[in-house]
């Protein structure tokens, strides 16, 4: 896209995404005339949605998040009674152009690479519904006035970087006709001036083969590179993003050495530099040198050294003027075969497989760490959850949490690293009062009972007859 058209090309943005909560469980007993007793009967909280970024082909810049930043999926709506559970937000598709590449903006880490027209990334899990108290009535609790909260969604910042999409790509000093050849290329008409001048934004431009079946590639006209690019000179890193999508580099050299009457070799080995420096795959990309202007005196008497050299060093050299057409056919027929010798893209299965996440944990991982005297950490997927989806004001909820902690283990550990009441737990970002008299309870509570005699039983030890053996002690 140019500048003509009144629009920037943007290909970054940092935008905040966040799932939809889930809804709470309801706590509620089935209340009906002649019905004593009903039971408990409170429905599950709903889903909250999920946010995806998806693959527009209509979409060829990431300017729309200039503009909005923030996006945040529906929650789910709590249960009611009756078993009736809340319906599940809805999910969020945030339409993105090809070629985005996804990070976590706080971590760095990559966690998608989107280029089929469709393709669709989870950036943001919506939470789990709560669930009712039906689901927690048992035959020693048959009214528990307990249910779980809904789980908060997932929420992070993501950074967004657009790498375009485009087989060749064109690299040369500013002014060395790079413009000119994609306009005498192909359809686009990128900015074209008679004086030193760059090229601030990428430009696309389909280019044809006449009489080759399949005879097209999509070809950019990308920023011009100065020296020190690398460490971010000039339009630095803003260029460089994008050769790295390209399969092919068409380096454009100034023949005639520009009004400063520079040694085109010089300039081309300074280009060469700034690639290797930003990164070895960028180097390694296979090169077709375009020696422009050969229209020019001064290009016509560097001719022979350059090809000399350029030939010398494994290059495939094409004299060419840009600006009258001399020599641009022959130049595009070999590209489109040097394409179809290099390796296809990546299907959309091999981009997924490409795409880099964290490893993710067991869901029954967890791990406890003292950070202080008075402060430990839990950390774990199962364990945070059910912390995010207690209702700690609830008496019943606090005890089936505290029962959790010395089933699966955490309790024992905690008191293994010299935990103590009043000492604070963080886990889920919360902070928790270590509260020994209410475990010591639970402790009592889970102590197995002996089964009470039978009357049978009774009489028989009365009588001083053979008992009947004794079942084991119920738990």
């Amino acid at each position: 896209m140019s500048d003509d058209e009144g629009i920037m090309f943007y290909d970054q943005a940092k935008i905040y995404v966040k799932g939809g909560n889930g809804g709470n469980g309801a706590i509620s007993f089935r209340r009906e005339k002649y019905v004593p007793k009903g039971g408990p009967d409170g429905g599950d909280g709903g889903r909250g949605g999920n946010v995806y970024l998806r693959v527009d082909p209509q979409v060829n810049t990431l300017l729309a998040f200039s503009y909005q930043q923030h996006f945040r999926a529906e929650s789910g709506e709590p249960g009611r009674g009756k078993n009736q559970s809340g319906r599940d937000g809805a999910d969020l598709y945030i339409d993105v152009p090809p070629g985005t590449v996804v990070y976590d903006d706080a971590t760095g880490d990559l966690l998608g690479d989107l280029v089929e027209p469709g393709e669709t990334l989870l950036v943001a899990r919506g939470g789990k519904g709560g669930r009712g108290n039906q689901h927690f009535a048992t035959p020693t609790r048959q009214a528990p006035r307990l249910a779980e909260k809904g789980e908060p969604g997932e929420e992070r910042w993501l950074r967004l970087e657009l790498k375009l999409l485009a087989d060749v790509g064109l690299v040369g000093l500013p002014n060395a006709g790079k413009s000119t050849l994609l306009a005498a290329s192909s359809a686009a008409r990128p900015k074209i001036a008679e004086y030193p001048f760059t090229t601030l934004e990428p430009v696309l431009g389909v280019v044809t083969i006449p009489g080759r079946e399949g005879g097209s590639f999509v070809m950019a006209d990308l920023p011009g590179l100065i020296a020190g690019a690398a460490e971010g000179a000039g339009l630095g890193h803003e260029f460089l993003r994008h050769v790295e999508r390209t399969r092919l580099l068409v380096h454009v050299l100034d023949g005639s050495g520009g009004l400063e009457g520079r040694d085109p070799l010089a300039d081309f080995h300074t280009i060469n530099e700034e690639l290797a420096a930003y990164s070895a795959e960028l180097a390694g990309k296979p090169q077709v040198v375009a020696i422009n202007k050969i229209d020019l005196p001064e290009t016509r008497a560097n001719l022979a050294r350059l090809r000399e050299a350029l030939t010398a060093l494994g290059y495939a050299v094409f004299p060419i003027s840009a600006a009258t057409g001399e020599g641009v056919g022959e130049l595009l027929v070999h590209l489109w075969e040097r394409l179809r010798a290099l390796p296809k893209p990546l299907s959309a299965e091999q981009q997924r497989r490409r795409v880099y996440t964290l490893a993710s944990q067991r869901e029954d991982y967890w791990e406890a760490e003292r950070l202080s005297r008075h402060h430990f950490a839990l950390r774990g997927p199962r364990i945070e959850r059910l912390t995010r989806m207690t209702d700690f004001g609830n008496e019943e909820a606090a005890e089936r949490y505290q029962a959790l902690l010395r089933k699966w283990g955490i309790t024992r550990k905690l008191e293994e690293l010299g935990i103590q009441p009043g000492d604070v737990v963080h886990v889920a970002g919360q902070e928790l009062i270590w509260d020994e008299a209410a475990l010591e309870a639970e402790r009592q509570a889970a102590v197995p009972r002996r089964r009470r005699r039978t009357k049978r039983e009774r009489l028989a030890r009365k009588l001083g007859l053979a008992e009947p053996a004794e079942r084991p002690d119920e738990g």
